[in-house]
């Protein structure tokens, strides 16, 4: 079974109930007749036992994802003329509330557990072992992660001799990295899959247990009386533990384990965890980082990710049957349906798509939303319609490297030298931003 995001041999990602087949791209008149016939036509092609809600939390925290980013994250023209990373929520940090809403990984983590626990019982059905499941997810997780990374170093080595400021160049490229980190951590708590299900096998949801408490002793250092004795990587130990506790429960909710008493606990007891670390406790109320800010909720993950994990969890297994309702429709399930068949795609790309508009705009000097100082809440407005401009430069984008989600050996990489030079560009870029950090 493909990982979260990935294409079913049909076309449309697997989430462990069943795959649907892509109709073939519309063109000519009668657009909105020929999209309705086909939505229609991948709707019956869906198999009824697919579980479509589970497809739409996965759509929705990717589009939460790209659309957050490209709200908070600006490339402004500084007095040298080079593009240089900021923040609204640098200026309005009261507006970081509303990160809350646009921060779903959890539920990415989530429906990963969900799909990793089916798939790999599937895979065991079957008579293959771990190892070879294991395999399988790592290549398609990798692969968009290692393209977008060699292009990147593409750039870096091509447009600095041209002439590009290094710093715009830099900048763009933290931009494209800053993300990385998620895939690379799905991808390490997604090889821990057959020790996580053993786990909910024995110990039921006091499985997810342990990750959450390993986060907050760490806080506890990093932020406690032993502040100044403790070295500043140790956050990064709450890294996988983070994020692994959304995908405990994915594996938890898979088997029934998330009833309503369950649920409860994880919205009440989630939603007094957050009030208690932000007004009392210290914790930013912002759940990315904020150029200029010492202390981040994010990278690395601290204690309010999991908790704000417990209430956005929570709320998506109560909705699941709505959802599930909601996606009867034929266009609503098409495009869901869609977006799931390139969402790592979209997802390794999107920052791309908001550098190049801004890089283009610069030429024309400072832009109100776009490359202008993100100081005020016009800047905010102004934003929105950039927003329909990045979605437009991201479809091509996504349409161009999208087969590359799939086996490489059907495309311009199947060769050896090919994917040396991937290897290659890929490195170069992910020592680049080593040295930079």
């Amino acid at each position: 079974m493909p990982a979260p995001g990935e294409s079913s041999p049909t076309g449309v990602p697997d989430n462990g109930t069943g795959g649907a087949r892509w109709s073939r791209p519309l063109s000519g008149g009668g657009m909105l007749r020929r999209l309705r016939a086909a939505a229609r036509r991948v709707d019956r092609a869906t198999p009824d036992s697919r579980e479509r809600a589970i497809d739409g939390l996965r759509a929705l925290a990717i589009c939460a994802v790209f659309t957050g980013h490209w709200l908070v994250s600006a490339l402004v023209v500084w007095e040298g003329g080079e593009l240089g990373i900021n923040s609204p929520l640098r200026y309005m940090p009261e507006l970081s509330p509303i990160s809350w809403l646009f921060s779903l990984l959890a539920l990415f983590f989530l429906v990963g557990g969900y799909v990793g626990a089916r798939g790999l019982d599937r895979s065991r059905r079957r008579g293959h072992g771990d190892r070879s499941w294991l395999r399988g997810r790592v290549h398609r997780l990798a692969r968009p992660v290692l393209l977008v990374s060699a292009v990147w170093g593409l750039v870096m080595v091509t447009l600095v001799p041209l002439g590009v400021p290094w710093q715009t160049v830099r900048s763009g490229a933290m931009l494209t990295v800053q993300p990385m980190w998620f895939v690379l951590v799905f991808l390490a708590v997604t090889l821990l899959t057959p020790c996580l299900v053993a786990a909910d096998r024995r110990w039921g949801l006091r499985a997810a247990l342990p990750a959450p408490l390993l986060v907050a002793v760490v806080d506890l250092l990093r932020y406690g009386p032993w502040e100044q004795s403790v070295p500043s990587w140790i956050g990064l130990l709450n890294v996988i533990p983070a994020w692994m506790f959304c995908y405990q429960l994915g594996i938890a909710w898979e088997r029934g384990r998330l009833g309503r008493a369950a649920v409860a606990v994880l919205v009440i007891g989630g939603a007094a965890g957050l009030a208690l670390l932000v007004t009392s406790l210290g914790y930013p109320a912002s759940t990315v980082g904020i150029p200029g800010t010492e202390r981040t909720n994010s990278h690395p993950p601290s204690l309010f990710v999991p908790v704000l994990a417990m209430v956005q969890i929570g709320i998506a297994v109560l909705l699941r049957d709505r959802v599930e309702r909601l996606l009867r429709r034929p266009l609503l399930w098409a495009g869901v349906a869609s977006l799931n068949a390139v969402a790592l795609t979209v997802f390794c790309w999107h920052q791309s798509a908001l550098t190049l508009v801004s890089a283009v705009g610069a030429v024309w000097g400072v832009l109100p939303g776009l490359t202008a100082v993100p100081a005020d809440p016009w800047w905010i407005l102004a934003r929105v319609a950039w927003l329909a401009v990045f979605a437009a430069v991201l479809v091509p984008l996504v349409l161009l490297f999208r087969r590359f989600e799939g086996q490489w050996r059907t495309t311009v990489l199947a060769s050896w030298p090919a994917r040396t030079g991937v290897g290659a560009f890929a490195a170069a870029y992910a020592g680049v931003m080593l040295a930079e950090l």
